[in-house]
């Protein structure tokens, strides 16, 4: 009976923590979960250690910024794409003409059918980052070259600027969001533009470190890196890439 008793206990436990795992609370304790790599330049990765985490399926490199393009970017790419992952980039977005920032971020990446397209916006500061009104010039313009909508990668204060603004029948909501919050669940959602999330940037050096606690850590990187979980599994992200 002591047996039953504590295999029954151990079968309940199990079920109450992977009932706490959900869309909004920690969804990459769930191993069928997609993970992506965003990193820029600064980043340090190593492909080798990199390889023994299956749930890696894609990376999003920054390609540009203004008018200046990663140095890593094109070197990365090459060897992701010859690893087989899955490949994107964003554009992080600053003041001035977003025409010109899109056509000079499609004309440094190209334009491939099986590659996502990003735009970064870091802050709502309109002296630092690319206003909303500019965003949604920067979006067209990419629609018109490229038949498709970037994602859109904004932390909360900047979600709920765009949420003030732009309900679900703006271009906004046309692209698919690229959410940070660097915590283990969102309460606080504002599901005025959009309902859910298409990929979480939960971890970076702001709640991952080296030598302490981290959300997850993937082989190969260190703790600043970000780490992304998709909300699908990995069999949907490699099917619809790069249409997520």
């Amino acid at each position: 009976m002591i047996k039953v008793c504590a295999i029954f206990f151990l079968l309940c436990t199990a079920l109450v923590g992977l009932a706490q795992v959900s869309e909004f609370n920690q969804p990459w304790m769930d191993s069928t979960k997609a993970l992506i790599l965003d990193p820029y330049h600064g980043n340090d990765l190593n492909w080798e250690e990199l390889a023994s985490d299956k749930r890696v399926a894609g990376i999003i490199h920054k390609a540009t910024q203004g008018n200046r393009v990663d140095k890593k970017y094109r070197e990365r790419k090459e060897t992701a794409k010859a690893r087989g992952y899955k490949w994107g980039s964003y554009h992080l977005g600053v003041p001035g003409s977003p025409v010109a920032q899109a056509d000079f971020y499609l004309e440094t990446v190209g334009i491939h059918s099986d590659e996502i397209y990003a735009l970064d916006l870091e802050n709502l500061n309109p002296r630092s980052s690319m206003p909303l009104d500019s965003a949604v010039k920067f979006i067209t313009r990419m629609h018109e070259k490229t038949g498709r909508y970037p994602l859109i990668y904004c932390n909360r204060v900047v979600l709920d600027g765009i949420s003030e603004k732009f309900d679900s029948s703006s271009v906004f909501a046309k692209c698919p969001l690229w959410h940070a919050r660097f915590r283990n669940d969102i309460p606080d959602f504002n599901t005025a533009t959009w309902t859910t999330y298409t990929l979480w940037q939960f971890s970076c050096e702001i709640n991952c470190h080296n030598t302490g606690p981290c959300p997850y850590r993937v082989p190969g990187t260190n703790a600043d890196m970000d780490i992304n979980v998709y909300n699908g599994t990995i069999e949907e992200l490699l099917d619809k890439w790069p249409d997520i």
